[in-house]
């Protein structure tokens, strides 16, 4: 929603809106850009607006201010139909080349890495990133003079209880990149089956001059791409030589990650990111397909890479420790993200003592993926869990629990410790005193970043 209403702004509109009174990671860009949400839902918001924007959250299409809306026939629609329709130049006046980046991880970083790459090519893109801030791009909407229009494509409901509708499926780009499909959302989708179905409605809708940009060894792509006789282009990349585009190798050093491609039997040479991480050298890899099928020249996109400095809340730098401890933050709440995230850290703090504090995301999520959360912590030396980020979206489920949880990873490793509250974190890391041989991150999809500001940190 924020990137809607900034862009929204930078086009000429009057931008209103209405929230609940919690901070969160977007109200400092929303502040920047004068725009300052009303605190609470109420009719009298709703004064004679040309349009109103809702999401699924705080009731959805059954908000108060949806319902005084509607009332008075003032058009009411979806933030991923509103997200289509600015795609499409419909509110905008603009025609727009489309490139959605959709996967069940990933999709932030990537759409960020290719926004960045546009922009430093001095093609001023338009974007949508589903985050607050990104160092290299400054905040996560931005309504550009070129004709670029780069999306994060997200395979949630558009409405959990009012439209079960993919939010992606609004968007109708002309470029689509697939980082991954998993099972993830078990409030919306009953199996992996009907996961990968949705996926392929979405790339169904390219246009017959469309391309697909997928992760070749995924094996739910690879199923998606036999089951589905796809008529449009379709270009893969990964690390087996079958890929059309093949990750040679790769390498970690301090906080740089280095990539050796090669493309269709013919080597591009080596491409250098100040972001750690295997799934960063996937997630560029996938941005160097899509800038080559742009046109955009090799070393414009090797420059355009080393620009990219992470985003809010993936993998992101907060500061240290007075006691010298390293923190980070992580959006990281699936079990295949937090295993990515810490991988990324151990291969750059090899000898590090490594402290990851997770606070799950919801009920079913964790109830669902129970035994995966198990295997994915092996590179932490020290877990710490606190309760489960209950999403307004579902009922409290007291079959499953953040204690049961951390019980059951005692079987798999020594030193797990669970913790009700945020509080009893901040008083638990004090105590400790973590030194400089530690590195402390913070996992998950709720307000767990939200200890930062309670701990001493430089």
């Amino acid at each position: 929603m924020t990137p809607l209403a900034l862009i929204a702004k930078e086009s000429g509109f009057t931008v209103t809106g209405s929230d609940i009174a919690d901070n969160f990671i977007t109200d400092e860009v929303l502040q920047s850009a004068g725009i300052t949400p009303l605190v609470g839902f109420s009719e009298e918001h709703i004064i004679q607006p040309d349009l109103v924007i809702t999401t699924g959250a705080h009731g959805g299409f059954f908000n108060k201010e949806v319902l005084a809306a509607k009332a008075k026939n003032i058009p009411v629609i979806s933030a991923g139909e509103a997200l289509g329709l600015f795609m499409d130049g419909e509110f905008l006046k603009r025609t727009f080349t489309g490139i959605s980046v959709a996967g069940t991880h990933g999709k932030t970083t990537t759409s960020a890495m290719l926004a960045t790459v546009l922009k430093t090519t001095g093609l001023d893109p338009t974007y949508v990133i589903g985050t607050s801030s990104i160092p290299s791009l400054g905040a996560s909407g931005h309504l550009g003079k070129g004709h670029y229009f780069v999306a994060e494509a997200d395979e949630y409901a558009t409405d959990p209880i009012n439209d079960k509708k993919a939010r992606f499926l609004w968007q109708h780009p002309k470029i689509a990149i697939v980082t991954n499909i998993e099972f993830d959302h078990p409030d919306i989708y009953s199996s992996i089956d009907e996961v990968r179905e949705t996926f392929g409605q979405f790339i169904k809708q390219l246009p017959e001059d469309g391309l697909l940009i997928a992760w070749g060894d995924d094996p739910q792509i690879k199923k998606l791409l036999q089951e589905y006789n796809f008529e449009k282009r379709v270009i893969t990349y990964g690390f087996h030589r079958d890929n059309n585009y093949v990750l040679k190798r790769v390498s970690i050093s301090g906080e740089q990650t280095f990539l050796w491609v090669e493309a269709n039997g013919m080597h591009l040479g080596e491409f250098a990111l100040r972001v750690t991480g295997e799934h960063n050298a996937l997630n560029a890899l996938s941005i160097i397909v899509a800038c080559l099928e742009m046109n955009v020249p090799v070393e414009k996109i090797k420059i355009g890479l080393r620009a990219f400095l992470g985003s809010k809340r993936r993998l992101e730098f907060i500061g240290n420790l007075l006691t010298g401890a390293e923190v980070y933050d992580d959006y990281a709440h699936h079990p295949t993200e937090i295993k990515n995230t810490l991988h990324a850290l151990r291969q750059r703090y090899p000898k590090k003592k490594i402290v990851a504090v997770f606070q799950p995301h919801t009920y079913s999520r964790t109830k669902l993926l129970f035994e995966e959360f198990l295997r994915v912590f092996a590179e932490a030396d020290e877990i710490v869990l606190t309760e489960i980020y209950a999403s307004l979206r579902e009922s409290p489920d007291p079959t499953v629990s953040s204690q049961a949880l951390a019980q059951a990873l005692l079987h798999h490793h020594r030193q797990v410790k669970y913790l009700k509250s945020l509080t009893d974190v901040v008083e638990y890391i004090n105590q400790k005193k973590f030194d400089k041989e530690t590195v402390l991150v913070t996992l998950g999809a709720g307000d767990v970043y939200k200890i930062h500001a309670e701990l001493r940190i430089n």
